[in-house]
């Protein structure tokens, strides 16, 4: 229960019904929108993988993947996938993707060791999309030009929702505030990383956060990454990481920032050895993903996720995810819940 969040006499503004159809409206519309912004096709996605191959998300390197044996394959275990960051890059090249195009997919998950509560459920839903990108692509300008058009996806979809929905106004800011993960510790040196998110993210109220995974001035991350999929490398001689981020919205609803987005231009051979280095995991290179990485058989990309049931629960001002997709909760968490008007699906 430590992580319900309660707000004061929250009332929801659709019912049943007109959540389920927003949800409906809401994933199609961005979805197209998505697709166009970027040039990405869709593709279906695996529920799960091979387990010992590296094509697995590692997330924070920390959490456990749902595993069983398949019978059929001698008992060979096979993971839930935690995200799709590295079978995407793979998929780039079985589809001989060209630079300026790429894929997206639904994405959906089991992540068993989330830690419960009104933005965190043990499923996860996102789109995942990756893109081939050049050599010279490979810069903080193209990675900001990716964000922006994502961001005006967002901001489209917004006013379709307020079309559907007029009790619902809209309220992003037309532009998106980008601020460098040392810039945000410099200004609020004093505070966590979660704190400095949220008085940045209240203030400009959408805002990406670039380089996240690296060390900063003080020898700390901002946050976890897995350093085989995201090139947090330096920007020229800053010394600091760049060339991905966070996409950060606030949310009214709970007074508190929410992570819509991670995304990043992605490793390199150079980049891979040298992060693999970094964090003591250089005996990932015999893997089967990292081997066709470092033989030069998949293309340069940047990519990324985009959470669905968080995005419909920020349009249609949803205090609690459970109110957006069906999970597992705690009996207590449902009770308390259903107590302050959040109906769990």
């Amino acid at each position: 229960m430590s992580y319900l969040i309660k707000p004061e006499k929250y009332k929801p503004l659709l019912d049943l019904k007109q959540t389920e159809l927003g949800i409906k409206q809401i994933k199609d519309f961005f979805q197209m929108n998505l697709s166009s912004e970027l040039r990405l096709r869709r593709v279906t996605a695996p529920l799960f993988v091979l387990k010992g191959m590296g094509i697995n998300d590692d997330l924070n390197g920390v959490e456990r993947a749902v595993s069983f044996p398949i019978k059929d394959l001698n008992d060979a275990q096979a993971e839930v996938v935690h995200s799709l960051a590295k079978w995407k890059r793979m998929t780039l090249a079985d589809y001989h993707i060209e630079p300026g195009y790429g894929i997206y997919t639904d994405m959906n998950a089991i992540r068993s060791d989330e830690e419960l509560g009104n933005i965190h459920s043990l499923y996860v839903d996102q789109w995942d999309w990756e893109r081939v990108i050049t050599p010279e692509d490979r810069n903080i300008d193209f990675l900001k030009e990716i964000v922006n058009r994502i961001y005006a996806a967002i901001i489209r979809t917004e006013y379709m929702v307020y079309e559907m929905y007029p009790q619902i106004k809209p309220c992003l800011p037309q532009k998106l505030h980008f601020i460098h993960a040392e810039e945000l510790r410099q200004l609020y040196p004093e505070m966590e990383p979660k704190d400095r998110e949220n008085i940045i993210t209240k203030k400009y109220g959408a805002v990406f956060i670039i380089g996240i995974g690296g060390k900063l001035g003080d020898g700390k991350k901002h946050d976890g990454r897995a350093p085989d999929y995201d090139d947090y490398s330096t920007i020229g001689d800053s010394g600091l990481p760049g060339l991905n981020g966070d996409l950060l919205l606030w949310n009214e609803v709970l007074q508190r920032a929410i992570e819509l987005s991670s995304m990043g231009i992605r490793v390199d051979k150079d980049a891979l050895q040298r992060q693999l280095k970094e964090e003591g995991e250089e005996k990932r290179l015999e893997l089967y993903f990292h081997k066709r990485l470092m033989n030069g058989t998949l293309p340069l990309s940047i990519g990324g996720g985009i959470g669905q049931s968080r995005l419909c629960m920020y349009y249609l001002r949803k205090a609690h995810i459970g109110e957006i997709q069906a999970s597992i909760w705690p009996d207590e968490m449902r009770k308390e819940c259903q107590r302050l008007n959040m109906t769990l699906i």
